[in-house]
């Protein structure tokens, strides 16, 4: 970076930069390709981004991200099992658990897990939402799929707690998956067996 006579090929980089998992080397070679696009390669790109800024948000109801201006397709789908409930950490997390196929009940996003050496507690990752559409909801078991990370155990631990005396069963992935792992990654098979062997908490 810090090209003296580009300074739109910094400001290109740095902002590619600030994409996950992208460092500065791999910033730049992001950013000479684009320049090597056809220009309306290049612009599409650009577009596609604005209107997905613009169309996705997050349903207000479950937290999965949607295009709908209101609640989200699933949360609307009367064929999915309205008495399970699948917190998870992210909305990435949910693409792993669907295309397993293994669960057809409704979702809750969570803003994270509870990271307290990072300063992040229950209030930071809302929490209280999900605790009140438990509680005016009517649901028969709630499944923490909070990931198996320190963190996503934490979180978890501290849910179950909050919801310990509810009238429904709050369960906990029987984790094929090593510790330290992301839901991002899993297989569908071993997310299938994750799900069957759910354990009560």
């Amino acid at each position: 970076m810090n090209n003296k006579n580009l300074p739109s090929l910094d400001t290109l980089e740095s902002a590619l930069s600030k994409l996950p998992g992208v460092g500065t080397k791999s910033a730049e070679r992001f950013a000479y390709a684009i320049l090597n696009l056809k220009e309306e390669d290049a612009l599409a790109i650009a577009e596609s981004i604005l209107e997905a800024r613009k169309k996705i948000h997050f349903c207000p109801n479950c937290g999965l991200l949607t295009e709908s201006e209101t609640e989200c397709s699933l949360c609307q789908d009367d064929e999915r099992d309205h008495s399970l409930l699948c917190v998870i950490s992210s909305p990435k997390d949910f693409y792993p658990i669907e295309k397993s196929g293994s669960y057809h009940g409704l979702y809750h996003v969570l803003k994270g897990s509870i990271a307290i050496s990072k300063g992040v507690d229950a209030n930071d990752i809302g929490i209280e939402k999900l605790i009140h559409r438990i509680e005016n909801g009517n649901f028969k078991e709630i499944i923490l799929a909070t990931e198996p990370t320190l963190d996503g155990e934490t979180t978890a631990m501290y849910i179950a707690n909050l919801l310990k005396n509810g009238p429904y069963q709050i369960t906990r992935l029987g984790y094929g998956l090593s510790l330290g792992s992301s839901l991002e990654y899993v297989d569908g098979l071993t997310m299938e067996r994750a799900f069957e062997g759910r354990r009560k908490i």
